[in-house]
C-alpha cells in the first residue's frame, strides 16, 4: 500500500483530521497523571528528602499545578497526535511535517519556559543555570513531541492492518458469490430429474452386461445428486453424508482400474449429526487419487477420518506419481481453503507436508 493513499483514507477525510477525540485524549492522560503522581508519593516516602517533603508536596500551589500538567498535555495530545495522524496516514511528503513539528516543539517549549517562571516566582524550584535550562526544554520538547509522532505512527499502522483485513474478507466473499453465481447457473442449466431419470435408464440396461458398470453408474448418480443438492453451497452438509460419498469416489476410481487400487480408508469415532461444508474432503482425496502412484504395493493411498465430540481429524497421504504429470491449476484446493477460511474462520487447520515422494495432507477442524 506504500507509494498511494489508500481508497479508505481518501474517502473519510474528516474522520483524519480527528482519529482520537478529545475525551480519548483527556482520559489516557488523566491515567499517565495519576501513575506519574503515584510514583512521586512513593518515591517521597522511600526516599530521603528535606524535612516536611510530602506536606510540601500537599499544596494548593501541587494541585494547581498538576491541574495545569494535565489541561495542557491533553490540548497538545490531542492537536499534535491527531495532526501527525492525518499526515502519516495520508502518505505526506517529508516537507508537511516541518510546519507541525515546529509548531509542537515551540507551543510545548513555551509551556515549560511558563512554568519555569511560576515556580521560580513562588520559589518551588531550585535556581537553574539558563544552559541547563535550556537543555532541559529542549529534551523535553523533543520527547513529547516524538511521543506524539510515534503514537500516530502506530496507530496508522494498526488501522491500516484493520482495513486490508476487511477489504480481503470482502474480496474473499466476493469470491465466493462469483463461484456460487457461476455454479448455480450450471446447476441451472441441468434438470436434476432428467439427469437422474437418465442415469437410472443407464444403471438398467448396463445391469445385465456388467455388474461393474451398472454399480459405477449408480456411484456416479449418487454423487451427482449430492454435489447438485450440496456441492454449491457455503452452509454445512452432514458429515455422514461427506463419508459416504468419499466411499463412492474411492469405489469409482477402484472400478477405473479393475479393483487393482491400494486404498486404506478407516473412519474412526461417532459421526453422529456432525456437520461440514461439503465437497472438502472429496476434494482432497480427488487430488491424491489425480497424482498419486495409485497401484504402489507397498504405499497405498491413505485416508483416515477420526471425530470425537465436535473435533475432526482428516489424514491423508499418497505416494507420488513418478511418471505423467496431469497440469494442475490448483484452484480445486484453494477453493476449498477459501470455504474454510469463511464457515470456520480460526477454527481449522490446514496442513499439507510435500516431500519428495509423498505427499500428505492434515485438516483438523474444531469445533465443527
Amino acid at each position: 500500500m506504500a507509494g498511494h493513499i489508500p481508497y479508505f483514507y481518501k474517502n473519510i477525510p474528516v474522520a483524519l483530521e480527528k482519529r482520537y477525540s478529545f475525551r480519548q485524549v483527556m482520559t489516557v492522560t488523566a491515567i499517565a497523571c495519576v501513575f506519574l503522581i503515584i510514583l512521586q508519593f512513593l518515591a517521597l516516602l522511600l526516599v530521603p528528602n528535606e524535612a516536611g517533603g510530602i506536606k510540601k508536596y500537599i499544596s494548593w500551589y501541587s494541585l494547581f499545578s498538576h491541574l495545569g500538567v494535565f489541561g495542557f498535555m491533553s490540548v497538545f495530545y490531542y492537536i499534535t497526535v491527531n495532526r501527525f495522524y492525518t499526515l502519516v496516514s495520508g502518505r505526506k511528503p517529508f516537507t508537511k511535517y516541518i510546519p507541525v513539528t515546529v509548531l509542537a516543539l515551540l507551543a510545548y517549549a513555551g509551556y515549560n519556559i511558563a512554568t519555569f517562571m511560576v515556580s521560580r516566582k513562588m520559589d518551588k524550584m531550585p535556581q537553574l543555570t539558563v544552559g541547563l535550562m535550556t537543555f532541559s526544554i529542549i529534551v523535553t520538547s523533543t520527547l513529547m513531541t516524538g511521543i506524539s509522532m510515534l503514537i500516530a505512527y502506530l496507530t496508522s499502522l494498526r488501522d491500516e492492518a484493520k482495513q486490508r483485513k476487511v477489504l480481503e474478507k470482502q474480496k474473499m466473499e466476493l469470491e465466493m458469490q462469483n463461484t456460487q453465481a457461476n455454479f448455480n447457473f450450471l446447476k441451472a442449466q441441468i434438470n436434476p430429474h432428467f439427469l437422474h431419470n437418465t442415469l437410472n435408464f443407464f444403471y438398467a440396461k448396463a445391469l445385465p452386461l456388467s455388474e461393474e458398470l451398472s454399480e459405477g453408474i449408480l456411484c456416479l448418480s449418487d454423487i451427482m445428486r449430492y454435489a447438485l443438492n450440496e456441492g454449491g453451497k457455503d452452509e454445512k452438509a452432514l458429515l455422514r453424508d461427506e463419508i459416504e460419498h468419499l466411499g463412492n469416489v474411492i469405489r469409482i476410481n477402484q472400478l477405473r482400474f479393475s479393483n487393482n487400487l491400494n486404498v486404506q480408508f478407516q473412519v474412526e469415532g461417532e459421526v453422529g449429526g456432525a456437520m461440514i461444508v461439503p465437497f472438502v474432503l472429496i476434494t482432497i482425496v480427488e487430488n491424491a487419487f489425480k497424482h498419486g502412484d495409485l497401484r504402489s504395493r507397498e504405499h497405498p493411498i491413505i485416508i483416515r477420518i477420526k471425530t470425537e465430540g465436535k473435533h475432526l481429524y482428516f489424514y491423508c497421504r499418497n505416494k507420488k506419481n513418478p511418471g505423467f504429470k496431469e497440469i494442475s491449476t490448483g484452484i480445486g484446493l484453494q477453493n476449498i481453503l477459501r470455504r474454510l477460511d469463511i464457515v470456520y474462520g480460526k477454527n481449522f487447520l490446514y496442513k499439507v507436508h510435500d516431500e519428495a515422494e509423498f505427499y500428505t495432507t492434515e485438516l483438523t477442524i474444531d469445533p465443527l
